[in-house]
């Protein structure tokens, strides 16, 4: 593990510990599948609490999230779940991402990644926790999230123009179309290949993987980019769901 990150993460445990009844900490995505590239990917935790989140407690997340130390706090991201509401999957929780916070739910991807490669950081494991998430639940999961959000998401060219919207649109639909025929979740490293052997175009795979994992970037317009990358999301999201 990448120095810094750990240094992160123990801070943020000891902040976060006195500021919530903690009962658990987990990681997961890429530091539970082993695909974390310090600076690049997303610092993605789960906090499970006793009980629901006061508003001083509310206050206290935000202040401690916010005396975290830059810039790889920036992408650390936590969810607060109390232990009363594990087992519904459409229950929003507190959640400080992208610098701010908000409600949303944990998603059946979410929760079967913590069975499946999680992190442990304090307290017990999810397994002795977090009820699972049957195959029908993440089934669901999947097709909603391709159909309501990521294909809604196609119909606007400008989004496309940014790296962070053809690298998530590529790698996730990718990811969804091996879940949806195998049931089973890749890391965003298997992602690419498999968006290559979906009809990716060579030149945006190769332009992901050089930003993801220090290649030498591919001659490539970021308005190419976007064309290439929107076409082949939208293309493979009604494949993947037909």
């Amino acid at each position: 593990m990448h120095a810094a990150t750990e240094r992160l993460l123990t801070d943020f445990l000891d902040r976060i510990e006195p500021a919530v009844p903690l009962v658990a900490l987990w990681a997961h995505g890429s530091l539970g599948a082993g695909d974390y590239r310090p600076g690049r990917s997303d610092l993605d935790l789960i906090a499970v609490l006793d009980s629901p989140v006061t508003m001083q407690q509310w206050r206290d997340i935000k202040a401690v999230h916010r005396a975290l130390e830059p810039p790889l706090a920036g992408l650390l991201h936590c969810s607060y779940m109390p232990r009363q509401e594990l087992d519904d999957l459409s229950a929003e929780h507190v959640t400080w991402a992208h610098e701010r916070i908000f409600r949303r739910p944990v998603t059946a991807v979410t929760r079967r990644e913590l069975h499946t490669a999680p992190r442990r950081l304090y307290g017990p494991p999810p397994g002795e926790v977090l009820p699972p998430v049957s195959d029908a639940e993440l089934e669901a999961f999947v097709r909603s999230d391709l159909r309501d959000f990521w294909l809604a998401k196609t119909r606007a060219r400008r989004r496309w123009l940014q790296e962070v919207w053809v690298d998530l649109g590529v790698l996730t639909v990718a990811r969804a179309t091996v879940t949806l025929r195998e049931g089973r979740l890749i890391s965003k490293r298997e992602a690419l290949d498999v968006a290559a052997g979906l009809g990716a175009p060579g030149t945006v795979v190769a332009d992901i993987r050089a930003r993801r994992y220090g290649d030498p970037p591919p001659v490539l317009s970021r308005f190419r980019r976007a064309r290439l990358a929107r076409a082949f999301v939208r293309s493979a999201i009604r494949k993947a769901l037909a």
